[in-house]
C-alpha cells in the first residue's frame, strides 16, 4: 500500500489539535488561551526542530539529527540520502582527481595549472625538476616569479598561444624547454613545458653537418664544373666527338649538384641567421619586374605568357634577399611545370589588411594527397619530371623557412590538369608604403595595378 504524505498527514494533526483547543476553550470558558498556548507550543517545538537540524546539517557526526516525527522524517531521510549520495560523487571524483594527478606525475613534461591570476594552483613533479616549483609550497605564488624571463613575460602578455616559446630552464641555463600554454575555463590556463635540450643537439648536428658538407662539396663541384664547361667550348671537336655525350652528361650533373649545394648553404644560413637581420622597407613591385624578367630569361621561345599585377605602393618589411628568393623559387617553379604557351599571373596585393603574393599557372597541377609534403626536403611529385626540369627538390622548402621567419604562411591551392596558385600571405604589421616615385615601370606584358 502507498505511504501516506507525512505533510498532509502533519497538516490534518495541527488541524485537530487546533480544533480540539477550541472546544476546550469554548467549554471552560477561556476563549482563545488554549489555542494561543497551543499555537506557541508547537512554534517552539518547530524552532527546536530546526536549531538540530542546522547543526545536524553542520556537523553531521558531532550532532544529534532532529527527532524523526511528522513532517521531520522524510525531510531528515532525503536529507541523509543527498549527503550520501554527496559521499559517493566526492569520492568518486578524488579517485579520479587522485589517477590523474598520478598519471600527470608520471608524464615527462611538466604541468602546472594556474588560477586567473596566473597564480600556481597545483604542478606535478617534473615542474619542480624544471621550473623549480616545489610540492610543497608555503605561500602561493605566480608562475612569474618562477620564471624571470622577459621573453616569457612578453610571451604570456601577448595572449597568442598558438605556437610554443623556447626558452633556457629557470633552474639550469643549459637545459632547453618548449613551453605550452593552453587557456581553459574561465581565465584558467595550464603550462606544459618540455626539456628538448636533446632535440637541440641533434638539430644543431644536422644542421652544422649539412653546412659544413655543402662548403666542403662546393669547391670540387665548381672545379669539376668548370673543366666540364671548359672542354666542352673547346676547339679540337674532331677528338672530343665520342666523349661529347658522356661529358655532356658530366656537366648536366655537375650543373644540378651545383644548385643542390647552392640550395642546402641558402636553407642553412636561413636557419642559423637571425630573424631580425637585415630587415628593411623592400619596394616588392621592383623586386617582381626582376624576377620576370629572370623568368622570362628561363622560359625561352615560344615560352609562357607572363604577366603581373601589382600594388605598386604597397611594400614590406622584410629581409629583401629572403624575400626574393622565396618569390624566384615559386615563380621558376611555375615556369618549369607549366607547358610551353601556358599562363603564368604574378599578383601583389593587400587582402584586407594582410600583403599578400601569388603565383598562379596553367601547368599540370598538384594530387591533394601530395600538397602537405610539398614544402619537405626533397620532397618530388614526379622524380623523373623534377630532373628534367633541372629542380633540386629544396626550392619550396626554402619558401617556407623564408616564410616562417617572416611570420608568414604558405598557401596551395591545385588540382591535377587545372594549374596550381601559390599564395603567401603576410602579417598585417608587415604592410609599409612606398612612395611612388621609387616605383619602376615594368614592360607592357604586364598590368599594374596603382
Amino acid at each position: 500500500m502507498p505511504q501516506p504524505d507525512n505533510t498532509l498527514v502533519e497538516i490534518a494533526l495541527v488541524a485537530l489539535i487546533a480544533l480540539i483547543l477550541v472546544v476546550v476553550g469554548i467549554v471552560t470558558n477561556t476563549g482563545a488561551i488554549p489555542v494561543a498556548v497551543g499555537l506557541a507550543t508547537y512554534i517552539s517545538w518547530l524552532f527546536f526542530q530546526l536549531y538540530r537540524f542546522r547543526n545536524w546539517i553542520a556537523h553531521p557526526k558531532r550532532e544529534p539529527a532532529p527527532y524523526r516525527v511528522g513532517i521531520w522524517d522524510p525531510l531528515t531521510s532525503e536529507t541523509t540520502e543527498i549527503r550520501n549520495r554527496g559521499k559517493s560523487r566526492k569520492k568518486r571524483l578524488r579517485n579520479i582527481l587522485g589517477g590523474f594527478q598520478e598519471s600527470t606525475h608520471a608524464l615527462p613534461d611538466a604541468t602546472v595549472v594556474l588560477d586567473e591570476n596566473w597564480m600556481v594552483e597545483w604542478a606535478n613533479s617534473v615542474a619542480s625538476q624544471l621550473l623549480g616549483i616545489g610540492k610543497n609550497r608555503e605561500q602561493a605564488l605566480g608562475i612569474h616569479d618562477y620564471i624571470d624571463d622577459l621573453v616569457f613575460h612578453a610571451y604570456i602578455e601577448g595572449g597568442d598561444y598558438t605556437r610554443p616559446l623556447q626558452i633556457p630552464a629557470p633552474v639550469d641555463y643549459s637545459i632547453s624547454l618548449e613551453i605550452r600554454v593552453v587557456p581553459y575555463g574561465k581565465g584558467k590556463h595550464l603550462i606544459q613545458a618540455r626539456d628538448i635540450t636533446r632535440l637541440n643537439q641533434l638539430e644543431n648536428v644536422r644542421r652544422d653537418f649539412v653546412a659544413n658538407a655543402s662548403h666542403e662539396l662546393r669547391t670540387p663541384l665548381t672545379v669539376v664544373h668548370g673543366y666540364m664547361e671548359t672542354i666542352l667550348d673547346a676547339d679540337d671537336d674532331d677528338d672530343l666527338e665520342q666523349w661529347k655525350p658522356i661529358l655532356t652528361q658530366v656537366y648536366r650533373q655537375s650543373t644540378r649538384l651545383k644548385g643542390i649545394v647552392e640550395d642546402l648553404l641558402t636553407l642553412s644560413r636561413l636557419e642559423t641567421r637571425d630573424r631580425s637581420e637585415g630587415q628593411e622597407i623592400v619596394n616588392i613591385a621592383q623586386m617582381i619586374e626582376r624576377i620576370v624578367d629572370g623568368a622570362d630569361s628561363v622560359s625561352g621561345d615560344p615560352g609562357h605568357d607572363i604577366s603581373a599585377e601589382v600594388t605598386a605602393t604597397l611594400g614590406l618589411n622584410a629581409n629583401a634577399s629572403e624575400i626574393e628568393s622565396a618569390f624566384s623559387n615559386l615563380v621558376y617553379n611555375a615556369v618549369r611545370y607549366t607547358p610551353e604557351n601556358g599562363r603564368i599571373n604574378l599578383h601583389w596585393w593587400l587582402s584586407g589588411d594582410e600583403p599578400c603574393f601569388s603565383v598562379m599557372d596553367t601547368g599540370v597541377g598538384i594530387e591533394a594527397h601530395h600538397i602537405p609534403r610539398l614544402t619537405e626536403r626533397f620532397y618530388r611529385v614526379d622524380v623523373g619530371r623534377s630532373r628534367d626540369k633541372g629542380g633540386t627538390g629544396l626550392g619550396l622548402a626554402i619558401v617556407k623557412h623564408v616564410l616562417i621567419r617572416h611570420g608568414a604562411r604558405l598557401k596551395i591551392d591545385s588540382e591535377p590538369g587545372h594549374g596550381s596558385t601559390f599564395t603567401c600571405i603576410f602579417p598585417k604589421d608587415r604592410a609599409e608604403i612606398v612612395p611612388l616615385d621609387d616605383f619602376v615601370e615594368v614592360d607592357s606584358a604586364q598590368s599594374i595595378i596603382k
